[in-house]
């Protein structure tokens, strides 16, 4: 049974802040916004408003995902940004450290995703209904038990990263919806991570950059 325990230090991570936007580290096991259960409403959404009641959100990461994620200040922002999301104008990079050792270097996984209805909230695989889904992939570094990669979804589908790595069976470390016995014993969190994003500022056109690295050694099991 799914116990929501959302991490309480640190609160709030703001990266940067301005008029018009924020950008922040959501750190993984916190939803980006509330959910329909009383003991679910702990959110990042709820966090930020609580000092800015303005903030609106852009987009989501899911609550097993850390990493960088924007919030508008605006509704303009808002708008703006929504817009950069939807025309596949930002630029967005994961690390991830995925079960096993991959054989090719680079490649890309270009399989169709759909909600798995009965076994909501999973997603899966189908060529007849999903809808279109691209991940490329760079390996860094590994061993034999794990790989760390580096993840760059052209779409943005619900979990396209974690369906995609699964598919070519090598699921990420700790994912607790896919893969095998193994690979979710393999770390003590979801090992996947939103360590870059790049967009241009839709107040100032000025290109924003933002990078966030992380170490898995410390939640990695193997």
């Amino acid at each position: 049974m799914f116990v929501y325990n959302p991490p309480i230090s640190p609160w709030l991570e703001i990266l940067y802040r301005d008029n018009d936007l924020l950008v922040i580290n959501k750190p993984a096991g916190l939803l980006t916004v509330p959910g329909k259960a009383l003991e679910h409403k702990d959110s990042l959404e709820l966090r930020v408003r609580r000092a800015l009641p303005e903030a609106r959100i852009v987009h989501r990461l899911d609550m097993a995902t850390s990493g960088i994620i924007i919030m508008a200040l605006n509704k303009y922002t808002q708008g703006e940004l929504g817009k950069q999301f939807e025309h596949r104008k930002i630029g967005k990079r994961y690390r991830a450290r995925i079960h096993g050792a991959l054989e090719n270097a680079t490649g890309s996984v270009d399989l169709p995703l759909r909600c798995d209805w009965p076994n909501r909230p999973k997603q899966m695989v189908c060529h007849e209904e999903g809808r279109a889904s691209l991940t490329h992939y760079e390996t860094v570094r590994g061993t034999a038990a794990w790989t760390d990669v580096v993840l760059r979804p052209i779409t943005g589908r619900s979990h396209q990263l974690r369906v995609h790595m699964n598919s070519l069976g090598h699921p990420i470390l700790g994912d607790r919806l896919y893969g095998t016995e193994a690979s979710r014993k393999g770390a003590t969190r979801l090992l996947l991570h939103a360590e870059y994003l790049a967009f241009t500022h839709p107040r100032t056109g000025e290109a924003m950059e933002f990078e966030l690295p992380i170490d898995f050694a410390a939640d990695c099991l193997l």
